[in-house]
């Protein structure tokens, strides 16, 4: 009877189950962290420079102090808070990132549902007429007569050689590295929001510095005019000052077309059309400098930067197809066993007579086949390598990236300590220039030539201070952002209808998604 082999099909099953723990191809090992002590060939600094004008103070770098998950609230603004909470529940980009983690993570369960038998039931009615010179034909001897066969098929391929673990270890390494993916998405997203706010503050400053200046060239082209009027400067003067007046206001346009731009952004990033844009604006006078920078050890940086650890994890499935195509050029082994029944007549299908069953393995090893699998090994190892320069590329940006931040910061600080020398000692040419002009005591190009001084100190001082702001939210970002501090997911889960392009939360979903993305976090 078919059934007394079951128990020996379940043994065999799990027999080779417990004796698989031998997979061919290489094992993966995590590629060791650069031996290097520092990012900057010289000694970094304890402290950068200060003075006392906003976003002068000093800023002193910390070794080895961690990032908050919300990194962003060091500028301490709720408006800023506010932006990125709604970019965050909104964004396009990063939903479809969460939606492409989804999609990796069910090809891991698709491809470990092979590690059990594939079971199969099938039922077959058919009606045929059979020809009488051929035999045998059924037991009444009929030509024409129904056929009802059901049967059970289980079939089950070992994973003599760990073909199948292989093939769960590079999906389950490309489910890894697109859920690091999901975190660069996040870390991206929440640093485009943070420089894009502080580019529109920087904006803002600029324009109302600009307004200022026109404002002051048009009190002093009335103060020339009404000179010329009395008689005590020339139309020389007054031309030249309304061409000043003219050169300033033109660098106006540019800077509103600048700021309408930056608000699309801002727009875009809160997942918002250009016409429904955040109520949120910014100033750098609402925005505050963390005086205190963490400054993550060199060996701590490949573990936090989402980059590296998705191209590491990429590199982990590369190993992995190593061991699928050399898997492929060894024998498998398959058990097919069947129990069925088949009758010409319906009614009595289930009953003894009507039983059949069959056992059957099979051993296949490829002989030839033009050398197919041959490359196809090759091509895994190509591919390894490739995964592997990716890697260290990666790792080489990343060590770059933070170099370039704690550097700009250095420079910075000492940018805005000489723009604003230059900006108070430009009002002081400027205030000197324009009081002896009221008294008719000074000569129009030199007034000329302190407010194109003083407009220059102004902008370069605004400047100065926006970079300052910004490259310490890039520090943030070159070191990672912070994603190990925080045990929910990225963003909630959005559902998109594709016929309505309307979206909503996933219902009842929130308490095993944090969970489980928490898992993910603690393991690491």
């Amino acid at each position: 009877m078919f059934v007394a082999y079951i128990p020996w099909i379940i043994t065999a099953f799990l027999a080779v189950l417990m004796l698989g723990g031998c997979a061919v191809g290489p094992d993966f090992v995590e590629p060791a962290a650069p031996d290097v002590s520092r990012y900057t060939r010289e000694p970094l600094a304890s402290r950068t420079s200060s003075t006392d004008v906003k976003f002068g103070q000093a800023q002193r770098f910390v070794n080895g102090r961690d990032i908050p998950a919300d990194w962003w609230r060091v500028f301490r603004s709720r408006a800023l808070n506010r932006l990125v909470a709604q970019s965050l529940a909104a964004n396009p980009n990063l939903q479809s990132t969460l939606a492409a983690l989804r999609a990796a993570k069910e090809n891991v369960y698709a491809q470990q549902g092979k590690y059990f038998p594939l079971v199969e039931a099938n039922f077959s009615p058919s009606r045929q007429q059979t020809s009488a010179a051929v035999s045998p034909t059924p037991a009444n001897g009929a030509a024409l007569f129904n056929l009802y066969t059901a049967q059970l098929t289980v079939s089950y391929t070992f994973d003599t050689w760990g073909l199948n673990r292989r093939m769960v270890e590079s999906l389950q390494g490309t489910a890894d590295s697109q859920r690091f993916m999901v975190e660069a998405a996040y870390l991206t997203l929440t640093s485009s929001v943070v420089l894009a706010a502080i580019q529109e503050a920087s904006l803002r400053a600029q324009i109302e510095a600009t307004e200022k200046i026109i404002e002051a060239n048009s009190k002093m082209l009335d103060i020339l005019r009404k000179q010329f009027t009395e008689g005590y400067a020339n139309r020389s003067d007054v031309a030249a000052q309304e061409a000043a007046l003219a050169q300033t206001q033109a660098t106006l346009p540019p800077l509103r077309k600048a700021l309408a731009i930056q608000r699309d952004l801002i727009s875009a990033l809160a997942g918002r059309l250009p016409s429904q844009e955040p109520r949120e604006t910014f100033r750098l006078a609402d925005l505050r400098m963390p005086t205190d920078l963490p400054v993550s050890l060199p060996a701590q940086l490949v573990r936090q930067r989402p980059d590296v650890r998705s191209a590491e994890e990429l590199l982990h499935a590369a190993s992995a197809n190593i061991g699928v195509a050399v898997a492929n050029m060894l024998p498998s082994l398959t058990l097919t066993a069947n129990r069925g029944y088949t009758s010409t007549d319906l009614a009595t299908l289930f009953t003894g007579p009507n039983i059949f069953w069959t056992v059957a393995g099979s051993a296949t090893q490829p002989l030839f086949d033009g050398f197919n699998l041959l490359h196809l090994e090759r091509a895994a190892v190509a591919l390894y390598e490739q995964a592997a320069w990716n890697y260290r590329n990666t790792v080489v940006g990343a060590f770059q990236n933070v170099a370039d931040s704690l550097r700009a910061i250095k420079n910075d600080a000492d940018a805005v300590k000489a723009s604003s020398d230059f900006e108070k000692a430009a009002k002081v040419s400027l205030d000197l220039a324009q009081q002896q002009m009221q008294t008719g005591n000074a000569n129009v190009l030199l007034l000329l030539n302190a407010q194109v001084t003083y407009e220059n100190a102004v902008i370069s001082l605004v400047t100065a201070q926006a970079n300052r702001v910004s490259d310490t939210a890039a520090l943030y970002q070159a070191l990672g952002g912070g994603w190990w501090n925080r045990i929910e997911p990225p963003a909630p889960e959005q559902k998109l209808d594709v016929a309505t392009g309307q979206s909503q939360p996933v219902v009842d979903h929130s308490d095993w998604w944090t969970e489980w993305w928490a898992n993910l976090v603690h393991k690491e």
